[in-house]
């Protein structure tokens, strides 16, 4: 009876280990690259980075936007296609700072769905707007 038990135990463990992983993953473990707002102005300038707005509407309306962002429409349930064509295209989620984690769980979706170079600004919206950078009034994204 105890083999039994501990060979169920083992079982749902491996089943569900997959599961807590990403959880944890959404929840904003260490696995997602980095970047700060240094290095996204730089980016920025060169052109060489899509900016990925992660934010709620209330989020936007009160601390604007990165200028030319892609507005998600859920950091959740948004549609991959909401994203540029190129799974290349190297991509910065943001929400609105450090403890925000809706960045993290649209980066993941954007990994899943075969995003090969899908970074995080952990400062958020309201870091960069205290690090002095542009942004655009409520959702615009202009």
């Amino acid at each position: 009876m105890r083999s039994t038990i501990a060979f169920v135990a083992l079982a749902l463990a491996v089943t569900l280990a997959p599961a807590v992983r990403a959880e944890t993953n959404a929840a904003g473990d260490d696995s997602l690259h980095k970047v700060t707002i240094e290095e996204l102005v730089k980016l920025r300038a060169a052109n060489k980075v899509t900016a990925v707005d992660a934010n709620n509407e209330i989020a936007r309306s009160r601390f604007g936007s990165i200028p030319g962002a892609i507005m998600l429409s859920s950091y959740q349930g948004y549609d991959v296609k909401e994203l540029p064509k190129d799974h290349h295209q190297k991509l910065v989620f943001y929400c609105a700072n450090e403890k925000c984690m809706a960045s993290h769980a649209a980066a993941h979706k954007a990994i899943d769905a075969g995003y090969k170079d899908v970074n995080i600004l952990p400062a958020g919206i309201m870091g960069w707007r205290d690090a002095g950078q542009p942004t655009s009034p409520s959702g615009t994204g202009a």
